[in-house]
């Protein structure tokens, strides 16, 4: 994932509130600060801005209340891993072309997993595990670690540095929009995603991203949203 993830942070002026989170997505992303300034991986690897306004958006509330690695001890007690920290293997699978070849990415990717009941729904719905399964699955060329520390040192430290006490509230987005691609917009079939998450903290109106890659109106009381990279 080393060159495919990147975070910046934008402030705005308004105040936020979780019921809007969606005619706040859409705002923040047809910013002209946002479109100028809105780093996107290009399908050649090569980081470019967003430089279009975005068509469609999904965002959900994203929980964090989950604040210690201890939330993952279950992969110890059940069987995922090793008392000595080696994930368990598993006969080569494939779920949407990632290869599957070990116990923990069963249990981040399949629903018939003998462990998949280890995590709830509401346990998957938490930042700290959304970001942790990112790692775990990584991107194209990802070499995947035979021992479990190297995943949890990295999510402990990313989840400390995106989120603390100070974040009010957590967005994640998926959203459709054209793809620049080498200084050529194309549009494919309005279905291509891209996943962000918005850490928001809105009582000094600061917004921090982090991501994996691949007329804005406050309609709260009709005011323009101004936003600005920081």
């Amino acid at each position: 994932m080393q060159g495919s993830i990147a975070a910046q942070a934008f402030s705005f002026d308004q105040q936020f509130k979780p019921y809007q989170k969606d005619e706040f997505v859409m705002a923040f992303f047809n910013d002209q600060n946002v479109i100028s300034n809105l780093k996107l991986l290009s399908a050649s690897g090569q980081w470019t801005t967003l430089d279009s306004k975005v068509t469609k958006i999904e965002a959900t509330l994203v929980p964090c209340t989950q604040t210690s690695m201890s939330f993952f001890d279950r992969l110890y007690t059940e069987g995922v891993v090793r008392e000595n920290g080696v994930i368990v293997k598993c006969y080569d699978e494939y779920y949407d072309d990632i290869l599957i070849s070990d116990e923990l990415r069963k249990v981040l990717l399949l629903e018939d997993s003998d462990h998949y009941d280890i995590f709830s729904e509401s346990d998957r719905k938490e930042f700290l595990f959304c970001l942790f399964k990112h790692l775990c699955i990584g991107g194209t060329l990802c070499q995947f670690e035979d021992v479990l520390d190297p995943y949890l040192e990295t999510t402990k430290a990313l989840y400390k540095d995106l989120v603390s006490g100070k974040w009010n509230a957590m967005v994640s987005c998926a959203e459709t929009l054209p793809i620049q691609a080498d200084g050529n917009v194309k549009v494919i079939d309005n279905t291509t995603k891209i996943l962000y998450y918005i850490l928001i903290l809105y009582f000094t109106s600061l917004n921090k991203f982090w991501w994996d890659m691949k007329n804005n109106v406050d309609l709260s009381n009709g005011k323009q949203l101004q936003i600005s990279e920081m």
